[in-house]
């Protein structure tokens, strides 16, 4: 009887526990409210979350959870600023059984709504409603409520309310812009006063500009984009230099320079040691070239080089001219006396210093047809902004063109394999010319971008390369010749047609079927006269923003090109930002916005769930007052947007090249490590996801 009666009491007892563990609540709010000022209150809702609950965020949209939400009853001497804003660490998953992203708060969470008191005395009542649940199970919707009166100061108030019975038309967005804290560079920097590397302390809403380059730092794990970026250009500069390998000035000089070197020599060993000298010789020469070119700039000239009118006129015009000289209309020499002086130099000296001199010989001789491919590469390069962009270029340019004297070297007896000099080094010549003609237009665009002239835009810059490739097809399967490609009359006569004119040669296969996948290119790019993407040209061709009939509308273009202004919405709309470090003459830039952005998937975050910002670093539009800036001790003036968004990027985020992705929350900290250019699609949306996990 004792043993039934103790059992009945534990089971009393137990039933007991587990009635007062479920009558307790898992979430517990208190709320207060806070006058941050005379003229502003703050209703702020702090809750405690037991482990294993979670509570749902804001605007979650239907068809989910419960979302936090603030309702008012009564709302008197006071008006909302903005939406409910929510503090705590969110996280986001996706929810099987809603089968959608939820955002939800784990341990403590704050919903905190702000008001502007427009009379002397305020009144305000209502409830807070929001969704808790755990693995298991899920609260239904609670309410927490308030009610709260009290007194702004008289005076300021009553000036708060006559200012808004003045301005009635404010609308509400109007207003929440109005309210939101944001302060711009020109803000922080006052008269004698400059925004120093070291600044710690600054006005309310500086950290926007505050820098973030340990925080970025701590989020990458040793990834460098530098390096695929280097490999590019190491890559066109190899292309380059095979190239000038087949033009009419250096080919037909291997096999005679290979056969003095292995003829002039005592054994065949000492023969092939001199042809790898020369080769390295080669080398040492271009790569020089490239240095100077380096150390003439900094990476901050370089950046300026790329956007600079006068310098991209210039460039566009050196094109033109290499163009033409290619096309046979006059040839590029140096005096013949630089020549012949370093040639006899090379005879009179001997050993290393008499190879050396040759090599120097081969350079001032082919000046004519590589000066238009080194001088194409080098502004390139230059206009990548990289300080180790020529350096690299002009070494794969030069390992190009010093290979075959060092391979013909060692296997004398490929010379007799190799193809004769003849009429199709000239059909080389006139194809670069094409492509120098088309390149020319790409640095002409660059400067009408930069300065807002509107001269070039994306139907006239497409009309121009559907021309000049259209032509380049038709010169390759031999429709028309240029003077240069028609036989010596005195030793080859021209063949005769029944009408007695002359007749051209019959082009090669290869280059007719070179001169089909050049009309092909022509007709593929027509598309984009009514706004087709053409992804194949983007890269080069100006932003789809300056095509004035466009027919495609899935392009993705920022919502903001002001670092401030979109600081500020995304504050209002409680997103993150990603900020878009871009310039109107990077071509990555562009292959990114066509590439990548243009993915569905991405296209969805940038559209949705981002405010995208891109920042022009070689915008050229003045900046209304001149800026002073103390950089790395130096002071400095911002006089353009371009050089405001250029040292945004240098100052808060330590970088300099576009492109270059951040994305920041609104209070302009870091969410996950940079990002810059990778055409890899899987990528980018992990990098986007992160961001917003985050």
């Amino acid at each position: 009887m004792n043993i039934k009666i103790r059992n009945l009491i534990l089971l009393y007892l137990l039933c007991l526990l587990t009635a007062t563990a479920t009558a307790q609540k898992p979430v517990n709010f208190t709320v207060q409210q806070r006058q941050t000022s005379p003229t502003e209150l703050e209703v702020v809702f702090t809750g405690r979350i037991n482990a294993g609950w979670h509570v749902y965020s804001t605007n979650l949209g239907s068809g989910g959870p419960t979302s936090a939400a603030l309702k008012t009853e009564t709302l008197e001497g006071l008006q909302p600023v903005g939406g409910l804003r929510a503090i705590g660490r969110e996280i986001e998953n996706h929810d099987p059984v809603f089968d959608m992203k939820v955002r939800f708060f784990e341990n403590m969470v704050q919903f905190i709504q702000k008001f502007q008191i427009t009379a002397p005395v305020y009144h305000v009542k209502g409830f807070l409603r929001y969704g808790a649940c755990n693995d298991h199970e899920c609260m239904p919707p609670t309410r927490v409520e308030f009610d709260y009166t009290g007194k702004g100061t008289p005076e300021k108030a009553a000036a708060t309310a006559e200012k808004a019975k003045e301005e009635p038309q404010t609308t509400e967005k109007e207003e929440n812009k109005k309210d939101t804290v944001t302060t711009s560079i020109n803000d922080l920097v006052t008269v004698g006063d400059t925004l120093a590397a070291d600044t710690t302390v600054m006005d309310a809403g500086s950290d926007l500009w505050t820098p973030v380059i340990e925080e970025l730092k701590a989020f990458d794990k040793g990834e460098d984009a530098t390096h695929s970026s280097w490999f590019y250009i190491f890559i066109m500069g190899f292309v380059g230099g095979l190239l000038a390998l087949f033009t009419p000035c250096v080919w037909p000089i291997i096999p005679m320079t290979v056969s003095f070197f292995l003829k002039r020599s005592e054994n065949k060993r000492r023969g092939i040691r001199d042809a790898i000298t020369y080769g390295i010789s080669i080398i040492v020469i271009y790569l020089t070239l490239g240095i100077l070119v380096a150390g003439l700039f900094g990476p901050e000239t370089l950046n300026g080089l790329a956007t600079n009118a006068v310098f991209n006129i210039f460039f566009f015009l050196l094109l033109i001219v290499f163009a033409c000289s290619f096309f046979g209309w006059f040839e590029l020499t140096l005096p013949s006396k630089w020549t012949n002086s370093v040639d006899s130099k090379a005879n009179k000296t001997t050993g290393l210093l008499s190879i050396f001199l040759m090599a120097f010989t081969l350079a001032l001789v082919s000046f004519s047809c590589t000066a238009p491919i080194v001088g194409l590469l080098l502004v390139q390069t230059v206009s990548s902004a990289n300080l180790g962009a020529p350096i690299i270029g002009m070494l794969g340019f030069a390992i190009a063109l010093a290979l075959p004297f060092t391979l013909f070297a060692l296997f004398p007896a490929w010379l007799k394999q190799a193809p004769k000099s003849g009429a199709w080094m000239n059909i080389i010549k006139v194809t670069l010319g094409f492509i120098e003609l088309a390149f020319a237009l790409k640095f002409f665009s660059v400067a009408d971008l930069a300065y807002g002239w509107g001269l070039l835009d994306r139907e006239v810059f497409l009309s121009l390369w559907i021309a000049i490739f259209l032509l380049l097809g038709l010169y390759l399967i031999g429709v028309y010749k240029f003077p240069s490609d028609m036989p010596n009359t005195a030793s080859t006569p021209p063949l005769t047609g029944e009408a007695g004119r002359g007749l051209p040669k019959p082009m090669p296969v290869v280059c007719i079927l070179m001169g089909l996948a050049s009309i092909a290119f022509s007709i593929y790019m027509v598309p984009g006269l009514w706004g087709a993407p053409c992804k194949a040209v983007s890269a080069f061709a100006p932003p789809m923003s300056t095509q004035d009939f466009n027919l495609y509308h899935q392009e993705v273009t920022a919502r903001y090109t002001d670092y401030e202004e979109g600081m500020a919405a995304a504050a209002r709309e409680g997103k993150p930002v990603l900020l878009d470090f871009t310039g109107f003459g990077c071509v990555n830039c562009r292959k990114m916005e066509a590439a990548v952005w243009t993915d569905p998937a991405v296209a969805e975050h940038l559209k949705n769930d981002y405010i995208l910002i891109s920042l022009y670093v070689d915008d050229k539009r003045p900046l209304a007052t001149p800026i002073e800036v103390n950089d790395n001790g130096e002071k400095r003036t911002l006089r353009t947007v371009g050089d405001k968004w250029a040292y945004l990027e240098q100052y808060k985020f330590g970088h300099l090249t576009q492109p270059f992705y951040v994305a920041v929350n609104p209070q302009g900290k870091p969410l996950t490590k940079a990002y810059s250019y990778d055409e890899d699609i899987s990528k980018y949306l992990e990098f986007l996801e992160e961001g917003l996990s985050n």
